[in-house]
């Protein structure tokens, strides 16, 4: 399967859902991030939480900021995305040692452990107001529980959050995804109990991926005519990526920002001046001759 999102409503309309898969785009993160297994896990699981997180987005302009800091190793992760379901991230210590971690009794990668406990904010700016900011305690460090505590607490919205990512033996990832599960406020008492009722018997999301199943399915085996009488209606299906926004022109343009004082120190300083983006690490090298042309024309 490619990278991509669905959208939609299930049991007569008393449940919405988001689910995707993300396999490439965790994949590309741990190639420039350089991440241990369990640290391609945590951020792996984040940036699918964003990425479903734009997805619901309501306004074009819509950008979602998720960030992490805990007292475990990894110590922080920033996760950006965008309402096209575009995910960037960056991660305070990528190169944490899942041997060096306390053991799980499944045996899965300890994420809660490497993240700790501490605090998820959560900022929504919608380019027109001032930004929301939320923010709530992290519950278990695991982020899929992290992130429905927070629609609990913050947005007051019952919902579920499922996030997985399965790294292999040769650390490559092998499956990623998840879901977001919200009930409508109609929802019926029933309604509520079957689905709480299935989603306790989810062990781990990428079980689904690993027996062949797609977004699709997964949320038919959770929510479908089986369950509640009813299918699952499927209103968007779109694509995501992990994918950096930074260019030269932009990197150019927060140069000329830090004013003309600033760039004559770097004139007189006689050295090429390096700026490098943690999202995607690329570096951008500007010479002399350029920078006095940007004090010159600043």
């Amino acid at each position: 399967m490619t990278d991509y999102i669905i959208k939609g409503m299930a049991a007569g309309n008393e449940i919405r859902f988001v689910a995707g898969y993300t396999r490439d785009l965790v994949n590309e993160a741990m190639v420039i991030h350089n991440t241990s297994p369990v640290c391609s896990a945590a951020l792996g699981r984040l940036l699918t939480g964003g990425a479903l997180m734009g997805a619901m987005c309501k306004e074009e302009s819509e950008v979602f900021t998720l960030r992490i800091n805990g007292d475990g190793p990894i110590r922080s992760m920033t996760v950006t995305a965008d309402a096209m379901s575009n995910v960037k991230g960056i991660i305070g210590n990528p190169a944490v040692d899942n041997t060096e971690l306390p053991p799980r009794a499944d045996n899965h990668l300890n994420v809660g452990a490497a993240v700790g406990r501490g605090t998820l904010t959560v900022i929504r700016d919608d380019g027109i107001g001032e930004p929301y900011i939320g923010q709530t305690s992290l519950v278990t460090g695991e982020i899929g529980d992290d992130l429905t505590y927070y629609f609990a607490e913050s947005d007051q919205i019952p919902t579920s959050v499922g996030l997985g990512v399965l790294v292999g033996r040769d650390v490559s990832i092998k499956h990623a995804g998840g879901f977001i599960i919200q009930l409508l406020p109609f929802a019926s008492e029933e309604t509520i109990s079957i689905l709480e009722d299935r989603l306790k018997e989810v062990k781990s999301v990428t079980d689904f991926f690993v027996k062949g199943m797609t977004p699709e399915d997964m949320m038919r085996s959770l929510l479908g005519e089986e369950v509640f009488g009813t299918d699952i209606d499927i209103e968007e299906t779109r694509p995501t990526q992990y994918f950096c926004n930074c260019s030269r022109e932009r990197v150019t343009s927060a140069l000329i920002s830090i004013g003309r004082k600033e760039l004559k120190s770097m004139i007189d300083d006689g050295k090429p001046v390096n700026l490098h983006c943690d999202f995607c690490n690329k570096d951008y090298e500007f010479t002399i001759p350029e920078i006095k042309y940007l004090y010159e024309n600043a």
